[in-house]
């Protein structure tokens, strides 16, 4: 239940009856209507409200709920009078002059009661409107939607106001304006009004069907202790709305969090143990670096720089003695992509896989391409390995998939082919870590930009061979259930 409904429900107790105990000594509605209607008498015979047209007798099917003994069910139009406003145009506002209200005020300004206005308008406007004072209750006869129809708001200030148009005044109503206007905006008011308004797209309500309206009366005291305990109950149902606003906000980052910390953890060396019979880290990187040796003297790929050494000020925290901090240039090589020449249609239409970063969602491995290269476009681009880690260096910094078949990248593009377990240089790659550091190096242009050399120094706290099987595994456990989190209701 969020605050709405729990207000809403308060609301409906409050106009059966349940809010509060009934008390013998406070009277009946019905010596309360009695003298309303005495005094309802006396206005139309001094013209100063309009005699209005009898309304029929309220039927026990009108009757939606039961109500207690000392309550009276009585149509809106035999209490008091309603009146309709007169047009103040926008036009006709002024920062200064006779105070005024429109009606879309009561839905944007107003919403429950109000003492003070925010429009004027001229003394010549004024003196031909319709007046509104203390304790009328104003309700918007055009709105939006037909759950905001007829909204009812009420006018505290002691200052005489004109009233713009489409809207009506309930005035000597002879009851506490707040619990009038607590049953109108109640849910059961509402269902009232909805089915009265006609209109979708600009909903109308008029005098005469708000007249219909049959409401649940209790004895004049009564009425102010409904009103009172509700005043009572409003600031715990306030800091409801804010815990369960701030409850909904936790539940929304929480998964996202999860999967932060897990990561985290995963590259710390925190999420699974360390195993002696594993070896080290030192030992693989040993075997990464003869691999490329091979490979180099083999002219399969192209001898780099030798990167600067890690210094103890640049480790972002401390790892297990079996794993080593490196750069992801040592243990991988970084291949900037290209776009074979789009004047050749011969180069593409083929069946080799052109990858962009359009094609790097959110998911493990990048999406179908939209573009395919052929035999002699393959021949012009930089082959990417498949499970490299494909990373988007432009715009969206550090957006990452892996290659599910081999294919080739545009620029925009450096993959990391690797030498160690691919899907473990994949959850890397989602890190914050890791996108942080490229976020740090990128260059400052109107669009981040990070080259190939940036990606290559890139910090990487790498664990033996086994130990990352490891913690993929761990992590493809935990993670869907972060993922089943993010869907649950």
């Amino acid at each position: 239940m969020n605050a709405q409904d729990l207000k809403n429900s308060i609301l409906q107790r409050a106009i059966e009856g349940k809010l509060v105990p009934q008390r013998k000594e406070e009277g009946t509605a019905k010596e309360l209507l009695a003298e309303i209607r005495a005094e309802k008498a006396r206005l139309v015979k001094e013209k100063k409200i309009k005699k209005s047209k009898p309304l029929p007798e309220i039927t026990d099917d009108e009757k939606p709920f039961d109500i207690p003994d000392s309550w009276e069910w009585v149509r809106l139009g035999d209490i008091g009078a309603l009146v309709r406003g007169s047009g103040i145009k926008r036009s006709e506002t002024t920062d200064e002059g006779k105070p005024c209200v429109r009606y879309g005020e009561l839905y944007t300004t107003y919403r429950t009661r109000f003492s003070a206005v925010m429009s004027h308008t001229s003394e010549e406007v004024f003196n031909k409107s319709k007046k509104v004072h203390k304790n009328d209750i104003l309700m918007a006869l055009t709105g939006e939607n037909k759950w905001d129809i007829a909204l009812a708001v009420v006018y505290e200030g002691e200052e005489e106001i004109a009233m713009g148009g489409d809207m009506t005044k309930w005035e000597y109503h002879g009851m506490n304006p707040i619990y009038l206007t607590m049953v109108i905006n109640s849910p059961y008011g509402i269902a009232c009004k909805r089915n009265m308004a006609t209109g979708d797209i600009i909903v109308h309500i008029s005098n005469n069907k708000l007249s219909e309206i049959a409401l649940p009366i209790p004895p004049l005291a009564e009425q102010c202790r409904i009103v009172a305990k509700i005043e009572e109950l409003q600031p715990d149902i306030d800091a409801y709305g804010k815990a369960q606003t701030k409850l909904q906000a936790i539940e929304q980052h929480f998964p996202n969090d999860m999967k932060k910390s897990l990561l985290q953890y995963a590259i710390e060396g925190k999420l699974v143990p360390q195993r002696k019979e594993e070896g080290t880290a030192k030992d693989l990187l040993a075997e990464i670096r003869a691999e490329k040796a091979r490979l180099i003297k083999e002219k399969k790929i192209k001898k780099t720089k030798t990167l600067p050494a890690i210094t103890d000020d640049e480790k972002l925290f401390d790892i297990p003695d079996s794993w080593e901090w490196l750069r992801l240039g040592d243990i991988a090589t970084i291949v900037t992509g290209g776009t074979p020449s789009k004047s050749q249609p011969l180069y593409y239409g083929g069946e080799f896989p052109f990858y962009k970063p359009v094609d790097i969602q959110d998911n493990k491995y990048l999406n179908t391409p939209k573009e395919f290269l052929s035999t002699k476009g393959k021949e012009k681009a930089k082959f990417i390995p498949k499970g490299s880690i494909a990373v988007n260096c432009i715009g969206n910094i550090g957006k990452s998939a892996i290659l599910p078949h081999d294919g080739t990248t545009n620029q925009q593009i450096n993959s990391i082919c690797y030498y160690i377990y691919p899907n473990y240089l994949y959850w890397f790659c989602q890190s914050i870590i890791f996108i942080s550091q490229l976020k740090k190096v990128s260059s400052m242009t109107t669009i981040p930009i990070v080259n190939k050399s940036k990606v290559e120094q890139c910090m990487i706290p790498l664990p033996p061979l086994a130990e990352q099987h490891r913690i993929v595994a761990k992590l493809e456990e935990l993670l869907p259930l972060c993922q089943q989190l993010a869907h649950h209701p």
